[in-house]
């Protein structure tokens, strides 16, 4: 299978709008700004609190990944962030091989080992009767992934936070999120080391969302899945990664706090045609 060819730059617009009623204080951590490194650029971005809070910008030191972090009094809160975003990313290699336990790089190994969201141990024994026999590398990562779309249903309201990939597999049905933590652990029991990858993405169903990947390790280097096959998984725009969703929730919130709206919304920016 030939490799396909390289994606030129292409720039994304992401406007992100959170409003929540607060019954008491409250103290967030949101993960919402695009990450700013790997596969990609932050151009420029904004941020707006309603009403105005004294707020910190954490950046993890290994992954670049920002977390905000305030606390905020009861009432009424808005949260309104703006980007522009160019993707750097090259359209994965289709001949991308495995790599041997010995010669993956130590910063991967942990992508390889069970998560509370992704037993990998418990789903070996499936994951090597399905797709133990199958040609090791790219090929056999979008069989996982084409397999979790045709025998999971995608429906809104079927999981919750605490559905794993194990309760996942038994229901067949979930969302996202759902459908990564299944892909992420058959990898893991395949010994292809995978992480969940999130994100801002367009999709026209349903309405708009944030958006979870699969990442698996191969060739060298990683590369996105879409078992929802909801997206063009080079377009993601990318706001995290981690081992699951536990690593990257967009809004952990420690109070009394009932949500009004989550509008995540994302457009490519399209090149101005010349006037002739």
């Amino acid at each position: 299978m030939p490799k396909s060819s390289l994606t030129a730059p292409r720039l994304f617009n992401v406007d992100c709008k959170l409003s929540y009623t607060l019954l008491d204080d409250t103290h967030f951590l949101f993960l919402v700004h695009a990450l700013d490194g790997m596969d990609q650029e932050v151009v420029e971005e904004s941020l707006r609190v309603t009403p105005a809070v004294e707020s910190v910008l954490h950046t993890d030191a290994v992954h670049g990944h920002r977390t905000l972090r305030f606390k905020a009094g009861a009432g009424p809160l808005t949260l309104r962030y703006r980007a522009r975003v160019r993707l750097l990313r090259d359209a994965p290699d289709l001949r991308a091989k495995e790599w041997p336990i010995e010669q993956l790089p130590h910063e991967v190994l942990a992508d390889l080992m069970p998560t509370r969201y992704c037993e990998s141990d418990r789903l070996g024994s499936a994951a090597t009767r399905m797709f133990g026999s199958l040609e090791p590398g790219h090929a056999r990562v979008q069989a996982v992934c084409d397999w979790i779309h045709d025998n999971i249903e995608y429906r809104i309201g079927s999981s919750d936070t605490t559905t794993t990939a194990c309760d996942v597999f038994l229901q067949r049905s979930g969302v996202c999120r759902d459908f990564a933590h299944l892909g992420v652990a058959f990898c893991r029991a395949l010994n292809i080391p995978a992480r969940l990858a999130v994100g801002y993405a367009r999709f026209d169903e349903p309405p708009p969302d944030f958006h979870a990947v699969l990442e698996a390790f191969l060739g060298g280097q990683w590369v996105l899945f879409d078992p929802t096959r909801m997206t063009e998984p080079q377009d993601l725009v990318r706001i995290a990664h981690g081992r699951d969703a536990g690593d990257v929730a967009f809004a952990t919130l420690f109070g009394p706090v009932r949500t009004r709206l989550i509008r995540p919304e994302v457009e490519q920016v399209r090149a101005r045609r010349a006037r002739r």
